[in-house]
């Protein structure tokens, strides 16, 4: 059921916040387990924290019984409400996960693991810790010494780290490495970060929702270029995400700048078989694509345009059901990102309703807006 290719794609289901079997997110994240249970193309699910409200055995039970109906792995971490009880004891009895950190190396992306809550006193209160911090160090540098891009999986931003040695420090860390994703949870709102090196990805929450409808999100890294796009658990399939080339808000290197002959690919996930894909240069005709490395991933090659703008391919499955994405590549230097603030919202490229981002901010934490 995963893709084991050069694309590493994976399903981040945000915060769980569960509490009873009978609540709205128990029945939506079951939901989201049979989505994901109906498609091919995904390394692996992805779990940000905070995944039992108040951290209790009886609510690591319920997490506990729908990961074990997942038919692909899954890689859960902390959040401050999994410490609630004052450790992070029925976190790993309850869910029986790998002691927090750790890294796997999947479709090519040396994945890196870490836990914010268990060095902290409990809350908010963010940190790693000295000898999770050398860790961290080590990880990086044993995979860029093999040629390897990383993703790194924490609950928050670094900034939101309580420390500020240790938020500047990982900060500093991670845009100075071939760290290319930072992939959150606690947000409980949809945002993206281009700190001009590294994309920063937060996913709203399952089970405490204050703005729009309940989904999951479908992140890829192909070949350093990053994409992330929201599905919402109502919408139907296909679902295409375009994981080459870069979006304009996601650019951030001269190699994602467009020009000449250039490489499309996208990622096609649904529950039934892919009868056509093609693709849509400002509007123009539409043009093949073929099959690429599996089922679900899908390339062609153009000589792109002096002034093209937007790029969209869609898909249609075997049984008429149609879906399509659009990016606007970034067609000079001058639209690549630059930095306001390593490691924060600071570079957050705003609101983006195309990937699910509304703008508005709707959240309890140290950056979201009340409503």
């Amino acid at each position: 059921m995963s893709a084991s290719d050069d694309i590493l794609a994976f399903a981040h289901i945000g915060d769980l916040h569960l509490t009873g079997a009978e609540a709205d997110n128990a029945r939506d994240f079951a939901a989201i387990v049979d989505q994901l249970n109906a498609v091919e193309g995904l390394d692996f699910v992805y779990l940000p924290g905070d995944n039992a409200d108040n951290g209790t055995l009886e609510q690591y039970a319920l997490v506990r019984t729908q990961l074990d109906r997942l038919r692909r792995p899954v890689h859960v971490i902390t959040g401050d409400h999994d410490r609630e009880g004052g450790s992070l004891e029925a976190f790993y009895a309850g869910l029986g996960t790998p002691r927090l950190p750790y890294g796997v190396t999947v479709s090519g992306t040396r994945c890196l693991f870490l836990d914010m809550c268990g060095p902290g006193t409990g809350g908010p209160d963010f940190r790693l810790g000295p000898d999770q911090l050398a860790w961290l160090r080590r990880a990086v540098a044993a995979a860029e010494a093999e040629g390897r891009d990383c993703a790194l999986f924490m609950h928050s931003y670094p900034a939101d780290l309580t420390d500020e040695g240790e938020a500047k420090a990982v900060a500093e860390l991670v845009h100075a490495s071939r760290i290319r994703l930072v992939e959150m949870g606690h947000t409980h709102y949809n945002e993206l970060a281009n700190d001009g090196r590294t994309i920063y990805a937060a996913t709203r929450s399952t089970g405490q929702i204050e703005e729009g409808p309940v989904g999951y999100t479908i992140s890829a890294i192909d070949r350093g270029v990053v994409s992330w796009r929201f599905k919402e658990l109502a919408a139907g399939w296909p679902f295409v995400v375009i994981t080459a080339p870069a979006d304009r808000r996601l650019a951030h290197a001269e190699d994602h700048i467009v020009a000449g002959p250039t490489e499309i690919r996208a990622l096609v996930l649904g529950a039934n078989r892919i009868a056509v894909c093609e693709f849509s240069l400002d509007g123009g005709p539409w043009r093949p694509m073929k099959r690429g490395d599996g089922e679900r991933r899908f390339r062609a090659t153009v000589d792109w345009p002096a002034g093209g703008s937007r790029l969209t391919v869609r898909a249609q499955d075997a049984e008429g059901g149609v879906g399509e994405d659009r990016i606007e590549p970034a067609g000079d230097a001058a639209a690549l990102v630059r930095s306001k603030g390593l490691g924060s919202d600071a570079d957050s490229v705003g609101a983006w309703p195309d990937r699910g981002i509304l703008g508005t901010q709707l959240g309890p934490n140290r950056n979201g807006r009340h409503w």
